[in-house]
């Protein structure tokens, strides 16, 4: 009954549509190294986070996710379409998934969970589609925009990385 009253009302309706997974640093120098924080704000269905898996597109390479205590990680590598070259040597298969499972994050918390990359030489936007998986249900955060669509329409937009040029500012957290 709480749950319905709440989300009935607008104030917690607007609460509940704005909390979505997000990067911490929504911004990133084409070309660079980058920390992706993805921001993990509640569970399902008012339960618990046990699983967080965050896909990568090819834009983001060499990842090395940072341990979280209690959390075991996986990751999945898979061949690329163009191969890149890496300090000398030509990569022709990376990681392209990341999986955080084995730990608990109650839904009246939030945590971080990041993949450290290297960023596309070309600016634009890359899109990140997260699966949470919890003790009653799940989130896909896969959505993306259609050209020209904003973002703030979706249900479960995927975080999103604004690549600029190198002579661009990018805000320092």
């Amino acid at each position: 009954m709480k749950k319905l009253i709440c989300l009935l009302s607008l104030s917690c309706f607007s609460t509940y549509l704005s909390a979505h997974v997000g990067l911490e640093q929504p911004k990133a120098v084409a070309g660079s190294y980058h920390k992706l924080t993805f921001k993990i704000g509640h569970g399902c269905e008012g339960t618990g986070t046990h699983m967080v898996k965050v896909s990568l597109p090819e834009t983001a390479m060499g990842a090395k996710p940072m341990p979280k205590a209690g959390w075991k990680i996986d990751t999945a590598i898979a061949p690329l379409s163009k191969p890149y070259t890496s300090h000398g040597k030509t990569i022709e298969k990376d990681v392209r998934e990341v999986t955080w499972s084995g730990g608990l994050l109650p839904d009246a918390f939030y945590d971080e969970f990041s993949i450290q990359v290297k960023l596309t030489d070309t600016p634009g936007k890359v899109y990140f589609k997260v699966t949470q998986l919890c003790e009653k249900g799940r989130w896909d955060w896969v959505e993306i925009p259609a050209e020209g669509q904003s973002a703030k329409g979706l249900k479960a937009p995927a975080p999103v990385l604004e690549v600029v040029a190198p002579d661009s500012e990018v805000p320092h957290h």
